[in-house]
């Protein structure tokens, strides 16, 4: 029986990389993975590593080059090429983006061609602002169909009370559960 084929997309939560990247890894072992980077993911180094070392990193675990533009990303949409697309980290920006229909990136690309090809899009939340200014996008989305959580919590309540990221160990069951059209429960975790 031929793998799936699942779509990898990172956004820029570049101190979510460490923690993603084993992930990705496990996951090219189950699925025919398909790497996607935003076009800041693909292209700028921050403190917590260089851009081409991730970029490397996906295509060794994948043996194929990332999708890194608009342009890559579109024919997702009308040749069906994905059963699921996985977004680890999804930023609180592209979290926005999506909940209001923006196209603007390979990342928001691939999730509209799966969403018009009525295929489950996982995301990963990973933002500052979780419980603030993105609340109410992480809302619209928990109602919209096809759009599924890696569950989620409070990554440093105390210090950042509005922050939340996914329980990145969850992402594979995530995905399992979302082939089957159910959102992985508890969704709140609690760390």
């Amino acid at each position: 029986m031929p793998k799936r084929v699942v779509g990898f997309a990172m956004c820029g939560s570049y101190c979510t990389f460490d923690k993603v990247m084993p992930v990705a890894e496990q996951l090219s072992r189950v699925y025919d993975l398909v790497p996607i980077l935003s076009e800041n993911a693909s292209s700028t180094d921050s403190r917590f590593g260089e851009a081409k070392h991730f970029r490397s990193l996906l295509e060794e675990y994948t043996g194929r080059p990332v999708i890194t533009s608009i342009r890559e990303a579109e024919p997702i949409g009308p040749k069906s090429l994905l059963d699921a697309l996985v977004l680890a980290p999804c930023t609180g920006n592209t979290v926005a983006k999506l909940s209001c229909g923006i196209t603007d990136s390979a990342v928001t690309m691939a999730a509209k061609a799966q969403l018009r090809n009525q295929k489950p899009v996982i995301i990963a939340v990973s933002t500052n602002d979780g419980l603030a200014a993105n609340a109410e996008n992480i809302g619209r989305l928990l109602c919209r169909k096809y759009v599924y959580f890696v569950p989620f919590f409070q990554d440093s309540p105390l210090k950042k009370p509005a922050s939340l990221t996914a329980d990145f160990s969850k992402i594979e069951e995530t995905v399992e559960a979302a082939l089957r059209g159910e959102q992985l429960q508890p969704l709140l975790c609690v760390k």
